[in-house]
């Protein structure tokens, strides 16, 4: 049996309409997620540390980076306090 990558995997589920649905629906979440867990590791701390921070969980934080919470703008600007970033945020025209 030939093992497939991750990248080949995904290639093949996203080919299924309903899964490619939740995956277009969970984009935003995602996003969020990738922006924190980057803004926390070129600070070089963990996920307590920013927790810490905070003043919140580090439970709360692995939720933000596991894409199960979208956290308000108070929040996000919060995280970008505790990591010395800025928020940026735009919108961008649908093709």
């Amino acid at each position: 049996m030939k093992t497939k990558t991750l990248a080949t995997l995904k290639a093949e589920m996203l080919k299924n309409k309903g899964v490619r649905k939740a995956y277009d629906d969970l984009a935003l979440e995602y996003a969020v997620a990738r922006a924190v867990i980057q803004a926390r590791t070129r600070c070089g701390i963990t996920q307590a540390q920013l927790a810490e921070r905070m003043q919140t969980s580090q439970s709360y934080i692995a939720r933000l980076e596991n894409a199960r919470v979208l956290p308000t703008m108070k929040t996000f600007q919060k995280v970008a306090e505790a990591t010395g970033t800025r928020v940026k945020f735009e919108l961008e025209a649908v093709a």
